[in-house]
């Protein structure tokens, strides 16, 4: 069973950053992959940005390339997403995500979910 909270949301002006981050309970964190998924109201729930175990290996949607990092810390079980250039688009309720295993796109593949923190991106 992994326990997963979400900080750091916020609101900030288009063009700024924001870092987010998911403090994770579970004692082997390393054995699970780590996603940043959002939704945004009236939407579906959509992938953001993923790493594997190890944090060797990261992914991340075509919307957010270029303009967000993923990382973790497995000696403090956490997980960050730093944002940059942000977009009024992007605001959103951003969740994080955990599974054993290798990295996946999917809502479906994830079996732990945190509460979500919002992030609004004002114009």
């Amino acid at each position: 069973q992994v326990q997963l909270v979400e900080s750091g949301g916020g609101l900030v002006q288009a063009g700024g950053s924001l870092r987010v981050s998911c403090a994770a309970s579970s004692a082997t964190f390393s054995d699970y992959a780590m996603a940043w998924f959002r939704q945004a109201p009236g939407n579906e729930r959509e992938f953001v940005a993923a790493i594997s175990n190890s944090g060797g290996l990261t992914n991340y949607a075509d919307s957010v390339k270029g303009r967000f990092a993923i990382s973790r810390d497995n000696a403090k079980n956490t997980v960050s997403l730093q944002m940059f250039s942000l977009k009024p688009e992007d605001t959103a309720v951003y969740f994080c995500a955990a599974r054993r295993g290798i990295r996946a796109v999917y809502s479906r593949a994830y079996d732990y979910w945190g509460q979500g923190t919002q992030v609004t991106v004002s114009s």
